[in-house]
């Protein structure tokens, strides 16, 4: 047997199906390099030769380089320590701009408490929603996002968070579309080697998801520290917290040798106040039910315990976890690992379940046994010889290229293969033990003050509008301090690139400390994320910047790892529209559009008992082309499946005549088959003073999974010659109603703001 690890039946079966399915399909090359977009602040996106707007010393963006790379760092702990609001920030100082001068507000939740800076694009979700999995993987992809960094650095490793990642991407790698690769951030301080050992024996060694490990220099990437990994560190199996979610199930199985007179756990309420969790004592899992309490008010890390005045008998039992109330959790110990290869053992009968299914490691479980008064701990006993766990040492060490992860903002690198995640301008170069400039960090924002570690939340943190050595009094949404940070960047051209961040999302509340390691602290803080200024995430958000950071971060990543240029069109030709389609074989290129990104989203959300619910998709473009004679321009469209009868918002194409975001309705100054249709023919509309109107109609035919259509150069005002204009097709987006409606509803080619562009 290769693993001797039990993971829990749901991550057991996401772990087993993700191993049997990796034979993938070849991706899809939608070339999104080639794909032209402009942000909300009219800054287009560069395509190969151009340079980026506003930053006039920076060179243009170059033809292709293979040998650099892009990570991004990605959070999955949304949900994962307790789902107490959603606390908007943003929202909360618009009901009262000096709520930060009043700790005891109602409007905060309480001390600790997870807090959103403001409301993602895609709601308030949790880490496990796969619909939203599928849009990160996307946009991802289209900016030329090599990996994402999983944050593991709290010694917390999100195992259902990551598997549900790992599910969905796999997945599409299968359907034949892209998505990045992964790898793991372990802790800077402690036990770093705990985080290390959990993502090996629950991931790495079992082989799950083998087609998603980012490797560099041969081998799966790592941050964490090498050193670490010594047959003593693995003597001592890891211990985390893990969160019970609502709905679900926390247990373990155990032996009490004599009469006992009460059990319970150690359970983490994250330093949080006022939660509840029911305790349950079975027979054995599954069976007879002995004895049930509800206990309110939990206190972190304390022993919560069933009492019996009648002492129970010697025996096998389990104790169960359910109801939780507010972040509540049980404090688990992993497995020790055995070498590759090794018989799996165990000793004694003791093991953790989840949602009544054996598990991977032990929780923290202790008895009173009569006649004692205090507790006796129900350890896992060792069963890996000194031995062992030096082969496995050496296993660990072997397996992974480490790269040590260095938690300071300000010193830079103190030996060779070290990497940063963060860091104030100017980032240091972080080199290899070859001596090359291997790696650098690029920040959206950093929780410094003055020079040292502080809080987001003070307004003198390096947030987004800081530059030239400060923070300006007034921000603004064009990120200076992201630009400043790429400037350095392209002043040493390292090899990997690491970007924070895409999705963190919420920070915990602090009081004032005068102890703190935080400077800056004021009566209400916030560590790592604060408000639409004083924030790193690059995933849109509901107002404030919307989009305009995933724009300005593709710009850079094009200018540092290149873009392609546009694929040449082929000679003009006339078409027929008659449902044929035949005259459309031989024209090029053909235009790529992600499959299956209409998939409908039920999901849970962050407040308890809410859902997400979006059936908007509708028609999945697969593939559209462009011709062209000397009187007309053509478009064709083919979806995944036969195209639906009309609908509202159905099948329109949008044509930008002038390749200008200066004028239109969001640059495109044509709109075909909006309007209903007369006389078999579709809508031509003209974006004139701020309102679509009516210039004529185009005709069209549809037949199965294609359409296409005709449109005069002189209704379009193209004069005879080469035809330069740039295209999308829409269907069901309600983009005009909201323009981030093209991250979340219906179908678009190609995706969100971008544009294909034809030339010839």
């Amino acid at each position: 047997m290769k693993s001797t690890i039990f993971l829990s039946g749901a991550l057991a079966l996401a772990g087993a199906s993700l191993q049997m399915a990796e034979a993938q399909t070849a991706p899809r090359d939608t070339r999104p390099d080639t794909w032209v977009a402009t942000d909300a602040l009219g800054r287009a996106v560069p395509l190969q030769g151009q340079r980026i707007a506003g930053a006039p010393n920076v060179g243009p963006v170059p033809a292709p380089r293979p040998k650099k790379f892009v990570g991004m760092f990605y959070f999955l702990w949304l949900g994962e320590h307790g789902r107490l609001g959603p606390f908007d920030n943003t929202e909360i100082l618009r009901r009262d701009p000096d709520a930060m001068q009043k700790p005891d507000s109602p409007l905060w939740g309480p001390v600790n408490a997870p807090h959103h800076w403001g409301e993602s694009v895609f709601g308030y979700y949790l880490s496990k929603d796969e619909w939203v999995l599928r849009r990160h993987a996307q946009m991802l992809s289209d900016a030329d996002v090599d990996v994402v960094i999983f944050d593991a650095s709290n010694q917390i490793t999100y195992p259902r968070a990551y598997l549900a990642l790992a599910k969905v991407w796999s997945q599409m790698r299968r359907e034949g579309n892209k998505t990045p690769q992964i790898a793991f951030l372990t802790p800077f301080f402690g036990a770093r080697a705990n985080a290390v050992q959990t993502l090996y024996a629950d991931f790495y060694q079992p082989g799950i998801a083998r087609d998603l490990w980012f490797h560099w220099k041969g081998k799966p990437l790592i941050l964490a520290d090498p050193n670490s990994i010594t047959p003593e560190a693995l003597a001592a199996p890891s211990r985390q917290p893990v969160a019970l979610a609502s709905g679900e199930t926390l247990g373990q199985s155990f032996r009490a040798e004599r009469p006992f007179t009460s059990v319970g756990g150690s359970f983490p309420t994250w330093s949080l106040k006022d939660s509840s969790v029911t305790l349950s004592l079975y027979d054995r899992a599954g069976g007879k039910l002995l004895a049930r309490q509800r206990f309110e008010n939990v206190v972190n890390g304390a022993t919560t315990s069933l009492q019996f005045p009648v002492p129970l008998p010697a025996g096998d039992y389990y104790l169960e976890q359910s109801e939780a109330k507010g972040p509540v959790g049980w404090w688990t110990v992993g497995s020790p690992i055995l070498p590759t290869g090794s018989a799996s053992e165990r000793s004694g009968t003791g093991r953790a379940f989840a949602n009544g299914e054996p598990i991977n490691g032990h929780r923290a479980i202790s008895v009173i046994y009569q006649g004692d008064e205090k507790p006796t701990a129900l350890e896992l006993a060792p069963v890996t010889t000194p031995a062992q766990r030096e082969q496995v040492a050496r296993e660990m060490r072997d397996f992974f290229t480490f790269r040590d992860p260095q938690p300071s903002y300000f010193i830079g690198p103190t030996k060779p293969d070290m990497w940063s995640w963060l860091e104030v301008t100017p980032q240091h170069v972080f080199k290899n033990s070859a001596g090359e400039n291997e790696q650098m960090s690029v920040g959206v924002a950093q929780n410094a003050v003055d020079g040292k570690i502080g809080v987001l939340s003070n307004p003198r943190a390096n947030g987004r509008s800081y530059h030239n050595g400060r923070q300006p009094e007034k921000a603004d949404f064009t990120g200076r301090n992201f630009a400043e940070q790429w400037k350095r960047v392209f002043e040493v051209d390292p090899q990997f690139v690491f970007v924070t961040g895409w999705n963190e999302w919420v920070a915990g509340r602090k009081e004032f400390r005068e102890d703190s390691v935080f400077h800056g602290m004021g009566p209400v803080s916030f560590v790592d994320l604060f408000n639409a200024e004083f924030s790193r995430d690059l995933e849109p958000v509901k107002g404030a910047h919307g989009d305009i950071p995933y724009y300005q971060f593709i710009s850079y990543v094009r200018r540092f790892k290149g873009a392609r240029a546009p694929e040449k069109v082929s000679a003009p030709r006339t078409v027929r529209i008659d449902g044929n389609f035949s005259d459309w074989n031989g024209v090029s290129p053909q235009f790529l559009d992600d499959r299956f990104d209409t998939t409908p989203r039920d999901e849970e959300g962050w407040a308890i008992n809410s859902r997400y619910v979006n059936a908007t998709g509708r028609n999945d473009f697969e593939a559209l082309h462009l011709a062209r004679d000397a009187k007309s321009v053509f478009a064709y469209a083919r979806t995944r499946a036969a195209i639906t009868p009309r609908g509202q918002e159905w099948m329109i194409l949008l044509l930008d005549t002038d390749q200008s975001a200066a004028t239109g309705w969001m640059g495109f100054d044509f709109r075909l088959n909006a309007a209903p249709v007369r006389n078999g023919q579709a809508s031509v509309e003209k974006w004139v003073g701020g309102a679509w109107k009516t210039v004529g109609a185009a005709p069209y035919r549809v037949r199965g999974r294609e359409m296409e259509i005709a449109v005069s150069r002189a209704l379009l005002g193209l004069k005879n010659g080469p035809v330069a204009l740039d295209f999308k097709w829409m269907d069901n987006v309600g983009a005009q109603r909201d323009a981030l409606n093209l991250y979340r509803n219906g179908d678009t080619a190609p995706n969100a703001r971008f544009k294909y562009r034809f030339a010839g």
